[in-house]
């Protein structure tokens, strides 16, 4: 099992493309950990706003009466792929691994996979 920190850091070393990685409560909004962003990418912030993006869907579902769990979510960005994967792992309800990464240098079904072994192998 691996940390958090670990995690992502294997986010931001294995998965090309990664341009910030974090760990966030979408219950309080609230990034558990962060690794990357810089002056154009405030981790921060995309955590609490990506927090009601996850909320909104969960809500959206709910009215639906769909049953199934949310994988993941992604956000297309003209440079950009934001990447947000619920996790199910043990202990980690109400959590999600936030990936950010560079459109031109990273392969989509790649990042996807890797975030899923990644999600498997932290222990939160």
């Amino acid at each position: 099992m691996a940390s958090v920190e670990t995690s992502l850091k294997e986010a931001m070393t294995s998965i090309e493309g990664s341009v910030g990685a974090a760990l966030v409560d979408y219950t309080s909004g609230m990034a558990l950990g962060t690794l990357g962003g810089g002056k154009d990418l405030d981790l921060a912030v995309a955590a609490a706003g990506n927090t009601d993006v996850i909320r909104a869907k969960t809500r959206t579902m709910e009215h639906l009466g769909l049953k199934e769990d949310i994988e993941d979510v992604l956000i297309t960005l003209g440079g950009q792929y934001h990447l947000i994967r619920l996790l199910k792992s043990r202990g980690g309800n109400g959590l999600f691994l936030y990936l950010v990464l560079d459109k031109a240098k990273s392969n989509l079904a790649m990042a996807r996979h890797q975030l899923k072994r990644i999600e498997a192998e932290l222990e939160v």
